[in-house]
């Protein structure tokens, strides 16, 4: 199986980031930058392309980067990511270990204030627990990305008009079509967090785009979905507010969510 790193990056010297990244396979970096063009490198025995492009949004770069994937295996990653030396091994003996599996969530290290979950085990993934995992952890087989039609939302990610969710719609949509998605517990490396590009801390817009994906995800079920959101991580969440504060501010967002959600159905 031929594995490929798709990474989401803005402004990057791409092969300073391959170099940073610890890149050891083949990889397709998506630079949203100042020009549109392509080119290509090589690094460790691999070949490195760059597709650059003036568009912005972690959506548009994410699907570019499908459209233009060689790979057998797909691992999604973004510029903070540091890879460990052994991540390819590491997914190769995972997907073995798993055959059936159409795609793997992995561990990755993550600053323990913004951490949401540590897989111990190998079993499915189901829609109740799927909105925990990051798009960095997602490695899934082409074959069946492909057939499922399944490509990431423009309206949620960085860049785009709500902050964060794409990764949790892509993989509940995922879900929804079939595909057969379970947890490995092999570590590929870690999160730079002084490189994170859109989170700013747990205020209104946080919770208010929290919302709107809930709206998103859960339909009717969005309000009770949010307490327990805000009851499970309330050491994390509510430091810069009171739970009352964050439930009105997301219940606002949940409302604009189904307005939203209207518009593109």
């Amino acid at each position: 199986m031929k594995i490929e790193v798709l990474v989401a990056a803005l402004e990057k010297n791409p092969e300073e980031l391959a170099k940073k990244m610890n890149i050891r396979t083949d990889c397709l970096i998506v630079n949203q930058c100042d020009r549109n063009g392509f080119d290509e490198f090589s690094r460790n025995g691999h070949t490195v392309r760059v597709l650059s492009m003036t568009d912005r949004g972690v959506g548009i770069s994410r699907n570019a980067a499908i459209d233009n994937s060689k790979g057998d295996i797909l691992l999604f990653s973004d510029q903070d990511i540091v890879y460990n030396d052994d991540y390819e091994s590491v997914i190769e003996e995972e997907f073995n270990l798993n055959p059936g599996a159409d795609m793997l969530v992995f561990n990755i290290g993550i600053d323990e204030s913004r951490k949401t979950f540590e897989n111990t085990d190998r079993n499915r993934v189901h829609f109740f627990n799927s909105g925990r995992y990051g798009a960095v952890s997602f490695a899934i087989k082409k074959d069946a990305l492909i057939k499922s039609g399944i490509k990431f939302s423009l309206l949620f990610g960085g860049g785009a008009k709500y902050s964060a969710g794409e990764d949790s719609l892509f993989i509940f949509e995922l879900l929804k079509k079939g595909v057969k998605i379970y947890k490995a517990i092999g570590y590929l490396g870690k999160e730079d967090s002084s490189e994170s590009t859109w989170f700013k801390g747990y205020n209104e817009k946080y919770f208010f785009d929290r919302g709107v994906l809930y709206a998103f995800l859960y339909g009717i079920m969005a309000k009770p979905f949010a307490i327990r959101f805000l009851k499970a991580h309330s050491n994390t969440l509510l430091s810069e507010m009171s739970f009352n504060e964050a439930y009105r501010i997301m219940k606002s967002g949940i409302r604009q969510g189904r307005i939203e959600k209207e518009r593109v159905s």
